[in-house]
C-alpha cells in the first residue's frame, strides 16, 4: 500500500505491531491496565462542558470542608500576604517618589464594587484560581470628575461569566469556548453575560451575552498545556479524595456516637420478664416500645436467676487509623499545593530542619506562581494601563512618556517578605551573604517586600533626629562599629556572657576586639 511503512528488523522481517506497542509495560492493555489513560484529548477538549461541574463541586468542598478551605487560605496567605507591591525601575528618583505615591493614593480606589484595595484584589484573583482556576478582570475608565487619584478601575468577574460551551463564528473570526481568536488565533474579544449566571435575581432578558474588546479584559489563569485557552481548579485532583474523607470522618463520628448511646444490654431467659429492672429505674423507651434502664451511682442490684447484664464495648478505631489518615492528608496537601504541616496544622513530627525544608519548598512554588501567574497576567497589564490613564488624565506629567512609554514601565514586583523559622540564623546568613559579596543590601531588602530607597530614607531621618537630640544608640553603626567590627548574633553574646565584673573596679573589664 502506497505511504504504508513497515517496520522490519536486521534480517527484513517485519516486526508486528504488538512488539512495537508492548516495547514499554505503561503501554500494555492487558487486564491490568487495559484502556486506562488512553485519552488522547487536547488541552481545550479535555475541559469542554466539565468546568461549571468542577468549579461547583470544588467551592462546595471550600464552603463546607475544613481542610480544602485551609488549603485554600494557605495557598492565598502565601502566594499574596499583604499584597504584591510594585517598585518603578527609573533613574530619576523624583519622579519615581511621585509616581509611587500616586499610586499609593490610587490603591484603595481601583476596586470597582469598592470594597477591597488593589491588594485585597490580589486575594481575590488568587483565592479564584485555588477555587475555580481562572477570573477575568475587566478595566472600567471613569470620568475626570469622579474624584478618584487616577479615573481608572478594575472589577471582577468569575469564570462564571464566561460560558465554556459558546462556539459560534463570527465572521472571520472563530468563538470557542467564549473566546473569540481572529485567523491567526490572537484574542480579540471575550463574550461574558452580563450578569452573573448563577445568581437568584436576574431581571427579564437581562442574562444576555456581550461582546468585550480583549484589551479590555485581563483573564488570569495557569496554562499547563500549550494552546490551553481555560483554566481549571487547582484542587481538581483532591475533589474526590477530600469528598470521600469527609465521608468517611462524618460516618466514624457517627459510629462512635451511636455506640456511646447503649451503656449497655439486659438479657433475661426466653419465656420470663420483670416489670422493674433491678439495675435502675425505667426511663422513656426508645422509640420502638423497647424500655431504658437509667442506671444510677452507687447501685448493688441483685440479679434475679438467668438475668445477665452486658456492656456495650464498641469497637475503637485501631492504631492503624492515625497512620493511614496522615498518608491521606499528605496526599491532599501535595495535590492542593503545600506541605501537610500548613495543611493541618500538625509539627508533632518536625525539627527545624525539616520544616524548613519544607517550607523553601512551599515558597519555591509560590515565587513561580507569583511571576508567571499573579504577576505577568493581572499585577503588569493593569500597571500599565494605569501609569497610561494617569498619563493621560493629566496626573502626571511626563512629556517623553509616548516616545519612552516601555522606559516608564519598567516595574518589578515583589511580595510580602518571608517570616523566618529561626530570626538569628537566618539574619546572620543575611549578613555573611552580603559582607561576601554574594548580595547587596537592596536586594535583601526587596526580598523583604521593602523599597531599598523608602528604607535608606527612613534610616537618614532617624540618625538625623537622633544626632538632633544628642540619642546614642547601640542600633545606629557609626556608635557600634568605630573598630571597624559589627558585634552581632552569637558573636556579641559569646563576648557579653565572657565578661566577668571586676571588683575592684566596680566596672566590667573593656572588650579587646
Amino acid at each position: 500500500m502506497a505511504g504504508f511503512l513497515k517496520v522490519v528488523d536486521s534480517h527484513g522481517q517485519r516486526i508486528p505491531a504488538s512488539a512495537l506497542t508492548n516495547s514499554f509495560e505503561a503501554t500494555g492493555r492487558g487486564r491490568r491496565l487495559g484502556t486506562w489513560g488512553m485519552n488522547l484529548l487536547g488541552p481545550n477538549a479535555v475541559m469542554w462542558a466539565s468546568l461549571s461541574v468542577l468549579r461547583s463541586r470544588v467551592r462546595e468542598l471550600v464552603r463546607n470542608n475544613p481542610l480544602a478551605q485551609k488549603g485554600v487560605d494557605s495557598l492565598v496567605s502565601n502566594l499574596v500576604g499583604t499584597g504584591i507591591r510594585p517598585r518603578w525601575n527609573l533613574e530619576d528618583t523624583a519622579l519615581k517618589a511621585k509616581i509611587q505615591q500616586l499610586w499609593d493614593d490610587s490603591t484603595p480606589e481601583m476596586d470597582a464594587y469598592g470594597t477591597s484595595d488593589f491588594y485585597g484584589l490580589q486575594a481575590q484573583v488568587a483565592r479564584a484560581l485555588a477555587e475555580s482556576g481562572e477570573i477575568f478582570g475587566r478595566f472600567r475608565p471613569r470620568y475626570s470628575t469622579d474624584g478618584l487619584a487616577v479615573p481608572l478601575q478594575i472589577q471582577l468577574l468569575e469564570a462564571d461569566y464566561l460560558d465554556e460551551v459558546f462556539q459560534i463564528m463570527n465572521g472571520d473570526n472563530i468563538v470557542r469556548m467564549g473566546i473569540e481568536y481572529n485567523p491567526l488565533m490572537q484574542r480579540v474579544a471575550y463574550w461574558l453575560w452580563k450578569n452573573h449566571p448563577g445568581e437568584m435575581f436576574q431581571i427579564m432578558n437581562m442574562l444576555i451575552r456581550i461582546r468585550v474588546p480583549a484589551t479590555d479584559v485581563l483573564h488570569v489563569f495557569r496554562p499547563l498545556r500549550p494552546g490551553q485557552q481555560r483554566g481549571f481548579p487547582w484542587l481538581t485532583s483532591v475533589i474526590i479524595q477530600l469528598h470521600e474523607l469527609d465521608q468517611y470522618e462524618d460516618a466514624e463520628l457517627v459510629r462512635k456516637k451511636t455506640a456511646a448511646m447503649f451503656g449497655g444490654f439486659i438479657t433475661e431467659p426466653v419465656g420470663e420478664g420483670t416489670e422493674y429492672s433491678p439495675l435502675g429505674r425505667k426511663t422513656d423507651d426508645d422509640g420502638n416500645g423497647r424500655d431504658i434502664i437509667a442506671i444510677e451511682p452507687g447501685t448493688f442490684p441483685t440479679l434475679p436467676p438467668g438475668m445477665d447484664v452486658k456492656f456495650s464495648q464498641p469497637v475503637d478505631v485501631g492504631i492503624t487509623y492515625e497512620p493511614w489518615m496522615k498518608q491521606q492528608l499528605r496526599e491532599t496537601a501535595a495535590g492542593i499545593g503545600t506541605t501537610y504541616e500548613e495543611l493541618t496544622g500538625d509539627l508533632s513530627g518536625v525539627n527545624y530542619s525539616s520544616i524548613r525544608a519544607g517550607i523553601v519548598s512551599l515558597r519555591r512554588r509560590c515565587e513561580m506562581l507569583q511571576a508567571h501567574t499573579l504577576v505577568h497576567q493581572f499585577c503588569r497589564p493593569f500597571a500599565a494601563r494605569w501609569l497610561d490613564s494617569a498619563v493621560a488624565s493629566g496626573q502626571l506629567s511626563i512629556p517623553d512618556y509616548s516616545a519612552n512609554r516601555r522606559i516608564y514601565q519598567r516595574i518589578s514586583w515583589h511580595g510580602q517578605g518571608w517570616a523566618w523559622v529561626d530570626p538569628l540564623k537566618d539574619i546572620m546568613a543575611e549578613i555573611l551573604e552580603i559582607r561576601a559579596g554574594r548580595k547587596s543590601l537592596s536586594e535583601s531588602i526587596i526580598e523583604d517586600g521593602r523599597d531599598p530607597d523608602a528604607v535608606a530614607s527612613q534610616i537618614a531621618q532617624d540618625n538625623a533626629r537622633s544626632d538632633s537630640l544628642g540619642l546614642i544608640l547601640d542600633s545606629d553603626p557609626r556608635n557600634t562599629a568605630k573598630t571597624g567590627v559589627i558585634q552581632t548574633g552569637e558573636t556579641a553574646m559569646a563576648k557579653e556572657s565572657a565578661v566577668e565584673p571586676d571588683p575592684n573596679k566596680g566596672a566590667a573589664p573593656e572588650v579587646q576586639e
